[in-house]
């Protein structure tokens, strides 16, 4: 299992990279393994208000339907429209293929979040 030490991580699996006001949100190498093959990923439209907790992505795998929950408040800034046609990237590059973009509202929430070595030791 990969965990990249400039993220910071859920306990439900995202990972978050902060760029000023914009928080990158994505799945970890973890989850995408448990997921297997990700065949449909149904994201939240531009604009869509979330607080943490919310569940705003479906992904969807050769296995099941997994609900992502939102690790941080916010407005959703950006989609990565690659997902739409190509959901499998996420499977492929977990860390490069971010899923939406969020526009913190709480940017203070971040601080609840998990560094690289403590979610690490979720799998301890």
């Amino acid at each position: 299992m990969k965990v990249l030490k400039e993220l910071i991580y859920s306990d439900l699996h995202e990972w978050v990279k902060i760029e000023g006001n914009i928080a990158y949100i994505g799945i970890s190498d973890y989850a995408q393994n448990l997921l297997g093959e990700i065949v449909y990923a149904d994201l939240p439209d531009i604009d869509t208000v979330v607080e943490r907790g919310d569940q705003f992505i479906v992904l969807e795998s050769e296995k099941d339907a997994s609900d992502i929950f939102a690790p941080l408040s916010g407005t959703v800034a950006e989609i990565n429209e690659e997902l739409i046609d190509n959901p499998g990237l996420i499977n492929e590059s977990p860390y490069e293929a971010w899923i939406v973009a969020l526009e913190m509202t709480l940017p203070a929430e971040a601080d609840d979040l998990l560094s690289p070595d403590d979610y690490e030791k979720l799998f301890e």
